[in-house]
């Protein structure tokens, strides 16, 4: 039993995007559950992508990269300063590393994930990036 003014114990995230450096995937899983699979493009050569486990943070239907020319970066959910999940309009490298560092998705799945966190909540997600 617990004491008065004491949690149980931490309930997992309802929403986990997986990202995989090693085969360039996210995948998506609610309460458990893989519900997505997709083809990311996360650091080219020179560039590094975070690896850890992450809360969404600041996020944007449209937004535009203030470090690279003013790229459009939409559906942009940040999870560490300026490292954010985004769509890319260069879907003929998602599958191989192609960024600065973000995690590309296609436009469509972007605009999923997206939904996806807004709804369910950002507290209740958590992206977890691994080698």
């Amino acid at each position: 039993m617990l004491a008065p003014g004491l949690a149980g114990p931490a309930k997992a995230a309802g929403l986990i995007a997986r990202i995989d450096l090693s085969d360039q995937r996210m995948r998506v899983y609610r309460d458990g559950r893989q519900i997505h699979d997709w083809p990311v493009s996360t650091a080219r050569r020179g560039y590094r992508t975070p690896v850890g486990t992450f809360r969404p943070g600041r996020m944007h239907r449209r937004y535009f990269s203030r470090k690279y020319h003013g790229s459009p970066m939409p559906h942009s959910v940040f999870f560490l300063g300026g490292y954010a999940i985004h769509g890319t309009n260069d879907i003929r490298n998602l599958g191989r590393p192609a960024s600065h560092g973000c995690v590309r998705l296609h436009p469509d799945n972007a605009r999923r994930l997206f939904g996806l966190i807004r709804d369910g909540g950002k507290q209740n997600a958590r992206i977890v990036i691994t080698r």
